[in-house]
């Protein structure tokens, strides 16, 4: 077997493919009184009756065209191929049956490489039959031919636009992985040094006062538990061998340096609010982050802003921090699906069992919100 047609027979399904939505049963809803009334209204369709008949049996197929799509194409195209020679009339020859160049598009979409290997059989074969019956001339045929391909070119090019993308999502959250190991690697480092240097102050001081090793001993039992608390978040994090950044870690504190940041555009107000003085490590460094990129994204997306307030308030069980903006939200930032900085931000927040939220205001402006466990490990 040449490679490319077994790389083509080995392409998996789409997973998962979505099931039925509203916008599929309006679609059948439309088509099904259209498909009776074009029965009606055309008189040069040879056994209207039948024909209508035909078109709406296999008018439900476009139902389960994404989870089925090679059985919805083997029973729409291979009646509509056995049709013309057992039926006065042929259903494609009605202009409702377009929903079929849907089920190719789906087929290529959403099917194997195998489905769409065998599936294309069957649409050849109905173009095919409809010129060997007479149904279509040569003119008409070509046309068939090409309405098909461009449903399957059309289907093959959204899968793999939307596989890429999948891939870039995949590629930021391990990206935001690494680098959320990376501080929990220096916190955890930070931990262990201050035991190593308890204990060899217990050891030193152990002969000369026995009470200081036991001191020594209950400060280093408080620094394994915290150190044992971050790396409980590590197990979460996907990291690769990559050397670790030996630089400091940014904390909350730090967040007051995004104020002063920019010399031109929108102003940066920082406002931090409650206990901030114990936030771990992590916690920490994960609030600097989330702010620091949007920050930037509000810099870098909202039109005519004047003002950025970032807001950090924490309470006895997590920290909550605001990021708003005054600009006019633009269309880079009404898309439906999220850009690749807010999936790190999410990715982050999730690691540590918090959430992060952006959205458009009421008004104007963008808001994103993250809440995190003060304790900063994850579920």
């Amino acid at each position: 077997m040449h490679p490319r047609l077994h790389a083509v027979l080995a392409e998996p399904r789409v997973s998962p493919a979505p099931s039925r939505v509203w916008r599929d049963w309006a679609v059948v809803a439309v088509v099904a009184p259209a498909v009776v009334v074009e029965g009606i209204m055309r008189p040069d369709l040879p056994w209207r009756v039948g024909c209508v008949v035909v078109a709406l049996a296999l008018l439900p197929t476009f139902l389960w065209r994404r989870t089925h799509p090679l059985a919805t194409v083997a029973i729409a195209f291979g009646c509509t191929t056995v049709a013309p020679f057992v039926l006065p009339g042929d259903p494609c020859q009605m202009f409702t049956a377009s929903f079929l160049v849907l089920l190719v598009y789906a087929l290529f979409r959403w099917g194997s490489g195998r489905d769409a290997v065998i599936g294309s059989f069957f649409v050849v074969a109905k173009v095919t039959a409809a010129g060997l019956v007479g149904s279509i001339d040569g003119g008409e045929l070509v046309a068939g031919f090409a309405v098909m391909f461009a449903a399957a070119t059309l289907g093959a090019a959204i899968r793999f636009r939307a596989a890429a993308r999948l891939r870039e999502l995949d590629q930021v959250k391990l990206l935001e992985r690494e680098r959320l190991a990376r501080d929990l690697h220096d916190t955890v480092a930070h931990h262990v040094s201050a035991m190593a240097i308890r204990a060899q102050a217990g050891i030193a001081a152990s002969a000369s006062q026995p009470g200081s090793a036991v001191e020594a001993l209950h400060a280093i039992e408080a620094e394994a538990s915290r150190a044992l608390a971050e790396m409980r978040a590590m197990v979460r994090v996907l990291r690769r061998d990559q050397p670790a950044d030996l630089g400091p870690s940014p904390q909350v504190a730090d967040i007051e340096r995004l104020a002063g940041r920019f010399r031109t555009g929108p102003a940066v107000d920082v406002d931090l609010r409650g206990d901030l003085g114990d936030i771990p490590p992590t916690v920490g460094s994960a609030l600097y982050r989330l702010a620091q990129e949007s920050v930037t994204n509000a810099r870098r997306h909202a039109r005519h802003a004047t003002r950025i307030e970032v807001s950090v308030a924490a309470d006895d069980t997590s920290v909550r921090l605001r990021v708003s903006d005054d600009g006019e939200a633009g269309a880079s930032r009404q898309t439906g699906s999220p850009g690749f900085g807010l999936v790190g931000m999410m990715e982050r927040a999730d690691l540590l069992g918090g959430t992060c939220e952006a959205g458009p205001n009421p008004d104007r402006g963008w808001t994103v919100t993250a809440v995190l466990p003060r304790e900063g490990v994850g579920a």
